[in-house]
């Protein structure tokens, strides 16, 4: 079978137990993903710091700090709240899942681990991580591209005397002040050369 090549995917794969963090490692190695390893939540947490993983396999029971407190943390701080941690544990009560979701996990593996299940849900949560990373690029760059483009519409009321324009109010403005506070166009004020005549008749040559 081939095999799919994923480099550009880093999983940090967080366990106390040697064996745990070889098996896993071996598994996703196999499959080319990008592998860091952390045999405690503290090494987790300092890893993360330098350079944020793609995606955390996160073990729910370790001494000092469990993957409950490291996953807190981290969806605490809003530079590493997105990513995506699936819990990986020996446990396999209905009350730990639900805490492991409560606590903004994205998915459970319960040990002993089985290499498809494995593989499975890390690639899932890692095209579900490229979508959202898609999807927030897209709504910036629509952001960016409305606050640029700043169009004024419609049929705008504007008194044939004065030249000002009814807002949406009800209330009258000054031509300039309307189109300034709805767009991105800026005034210089000059006269033009007929209300030169009209006004200045003793500074124009005729």
């Amino acid at each position: 079978m081939a095999i799919s090549r994923n480099e550009d995917n880093t999983i940090l794969v967080v366990d106390d137990n040697p064996d745990n963090l070889r098996l896993l490692a071996g598994i996703l190695d196999e499959h080319q993903y990008k592998i860091r390893l952390a045999p405690s939540g503290e090494r987790a947490l300092a890893t993360i710091g330098k350079e944020a993983p793609d995606l955390i396999l996160l073990d729910i029971m370790m001494p000092n700090m469990d993957g409950f407190e490291v996953c807190r943390q981290l969806k605490a701080d809003q530079g590493t709240t997105g990513i995506p941690i699936i819990f990986i544990s020996a446990l396999d009560e209905i009350l730990d899942k639900v805490k492991a979701f409560s606590m903004g996990g994205v998915d459970y593996i319960t040990k002993p681990f089985k290499s498809q299940e494995v593989l499975a849900r890390v690639k899932t949560h890692l095209t579900l991580r490229r979508l959202q990373r898609n999807l927030e690029k897209k709504n910036e760059q629509l952001r960016q591209a409305l606050d640029e483009i700043r169009i004024l519409r419609g049929i705008l009321p504007i008194c044939s005397a004065c030249k000002k324009i009814r807002n949406e109010d009800g209330y009258w403005e000054q031509i300039e002040t309307y189109i300034r506070d709805r767009s991105e166009v800026d005034f210089s004020h000059g006269i033009c050369e007929e209300c030169a005549h009209e006004l200045y008749p003793q500074y124009m040559k005729r």
